[in-house]
């Protein structure tokens, strides 16, 4: 059998990402003999699950780089801090990679990241060491007296949790002997504390911290090869907890209690009530919703007196408390996201709302008015950020309605696209139908698509108050869109989420966002039955936790296929 960095610096993908690292890791890729693709030791059973066969399963990263808030969240646990050490807000930034901030494509270690990692792990490993209560939190109890058994059962131990599955024994070994010279390394500490910060420094630094590796528990079955107990254990943690698994979960591991679909539905159903994981669903929707619009808007103080900075931070509040309450009070889905009135607000977004009573800084659960609310594209966060500071901005409600709720294929703007021209005596709807209504160059997209989704929220103005008239004249929001292949009527924005709830395509793209997240990666074309299912399942009445519970069982989240994405 070979250890995991032989296997690991065996693909093309690894080696690119290896590059020039630290001498502790060429340390423990030496020696290496056998084959890729044996099954670890003590890895536990392999799920293979039925259903789907290779054909069906997408091919992904078999190491996926945490992303920064992963990174955060693990080293706090994995040292067990009380809080994320906050070293990662000088790192090297990664480029979008689309809607989440998980894509694998996106998640590369630049030489200036490498770098950022190095430094963090000295900090942090001098950190811990220097302080008695912070290293007895870490250090395993009942530990050996003797310096070198005590040495091994450090290493160990910590080096399970830090790479989310047992050390090999080259692995325990290189770290056994790197910890030995700690006192060498750190002289006149303390031998003990020494050889620990030694270890953690290395163990921060290495590949199998740095990367989720899934590299399974093989050999293929139908063109599959399952992954092992650890890797699921570690997958769930990081979807679910977005941070390394519990010690009970890499128990289940190794007691070969996550080798069936069944008993991984069982683990991910009660993650689910773990706060992380209300943490990660709120992760979801704040970067599907596009919450960081939300900040930094600029209204005009004449027309909107009522409108003061600090509702960019309200504004997200609401929408916060709105989605964790559908989720987990509720056992909502996308409907409810959809057509929900109730809403959190507190003084500054009461007034907004037109929402009568008392209210202060704390937020107060409220029902809004069912003729002018219904759920997230009728709040105020959606509308004022589509918005200029004086108009809707018509256009891009649509455009998000259609790229973020349908998931429709819009293509980009042309070059020559200008800002829509002024007009004192139209109102918006008119000013935006003749700049690129029915008639125009613009007719394709915006007249079918992304006009009528926008014209829905005529009744918004720009910081998303409900309004009769625009300019004087009666606001217009009624228009037709296409779903389910009929043209579909509605008056406005109330209607037209209704529509929306109950159409395929929106609860479709719902379940390939939530794909898309779950697996850090863009969709496929091996994804298309999954979506399909889970869309209906959706539309049926299935709750987001339900959709999250059939994601993380499903074949393509237990298994991968042999080939590496590029």
């Amino acid at each position: 059998m070979i250890s995991p960095a032989c296997r690991l610096t065996a693909f093309p993908r690894w080696r690119r990402l290896f590059g020039a690292q630290l001498s502790v890791a060429a340390l423990l890729i030496s020696g290496c003999t056998g084959a890729v693709g044996d099954p670890r030791e003590g890895e536990g059973d392999g799920v293979i699950p039925g259903g789907p066969t290779g054909p069906e399963v997408a091919e992904r990263s078999m190491f996926p780089r945490l992303t920064h808030a992963q990174w955060e969240n693990t080293v706090r646990d994995l040292l067990r801090l009380d809080d994320r050490p906050g070293l990662s807000a000088s790192f090297t930034s990664d480029p979008l990679g689309g809607v989440f901030d998980n894509n694998e494509a996106a998640l590369l270690v630049a030489p200036g990241l490498w770098g950022d990692y190095q430094r963090a792990a000295e900090e942090l490993a001098a950190m811990v060491t220097a302080d008695q209560g912070k290293l007895d939190r870490i250090a395993p109890a009942d530990l050996p007296d003797a310096p070198e058994a005590r040495a091994q059962a450090f290493v160990e131990r910590f080096g399970e949790r830090a790479f989310r599955r047992p050390l090999t024994a080259e692995e325990r070994d290189a770290y056994v002997a790197l910890f030995q010279r700690g006192e060498e390394l750190f002289e006149g500490e303390d031998p003990f504390a020494a050889g620990v910060r030694a270890a953690i420094e290395a163990f921060l630094q290495s590949p199998h911290f740095v990367y989720r590796v899934e590299i399974g528990a093989g050999p293929a079955e139908g063109g599959l090869i399952p992954l092992g107990g650890y890797e699921i254990a570690t997958k769930l943690a990081y979807t679910l907890w977005n941070t390394m698994p519990s010690d009970e979960l890499l128990e289940a591991a190794k007691a070969g209690e996550l080798s069936s679909r069944e008993a991984v539905r069982a683990y991910a159903g009660g993650m689910l009530e773990d706060q992380r994981a209300r943490e990660v669903v709120g992760a979801f929707h704040r970067q599907l919703y596009d919450y960081e619009q939300y900040h930094d808007l600029n209204k005009d103080q004449a027309l909107y007196p009522e409108f003061v900075p600090e509702m960019g931070d309200d504004m997200q509040r609401e929408a916060e408390l709105f989605v964790d309450h559908v989720v987990f009070d509720e056992e909502g889905g996308l409907t409810d996201l959809l057509t929900a009135r109730t809403a959190f607000v507190n003084d500054h977004l009461a007034a907004v709302y037109g929402v009568e009573g008392d209210f202060s800084d704390e937020f107060k659960r409220v029902e809004l008015d069912e003729a002018e609310r219904s759920g997230l594209l009728t709040r105020l966060g959606f509308l004022a950020a589509k918005a200029t500071a004086r108009q809707p901005d018509s256009i891009h409600r649509g455009v998000f309605v259609n790229l973020r709720i349908l998931c429709a294929a819009l293509p980009p703007p042309p070059d020559n696209a200008t800002s829509l021209p002024p007009g004192e005596l139209a109102t918006n709807r008119e000013r935006v139908e003749a700049h690129t209504g029915k008639g125009t160059c613009g007719a394709s997209c915006h007249g079918v698509l992304i006009n009528p989704a926008g014209f829905a929220f005529e009744h918004y103005d720009a910081i998303g108050k409900y309004r009769t008239t625009d300019n004087g004249a009666p606001v217009d929001s009624a228009d037709v869109y296409t779903l389910g292949g009929q043209p579909r009527s509605y008056a406005d924005a109330v209607e037209f989420s209704q529509l929306l709830a109950e159409s395929s395509e929106a609860h479709a793209c719902y379940a390939q966002r939530w794909i898309e997240f779950s697996h850090g990666r863009g969709v496929r074309a091996e994804d298309r039955a999954l979506v399909e299912e889970l869309g209906e399942a959706s539309r049926g009445g299935a709750s987001t936790k339900e959709l999250i519970v059939r994601i993380v069982s499903s074949t393509p989240f237990l298994a991968r296929v042999p080939a590496e994405a590029p």
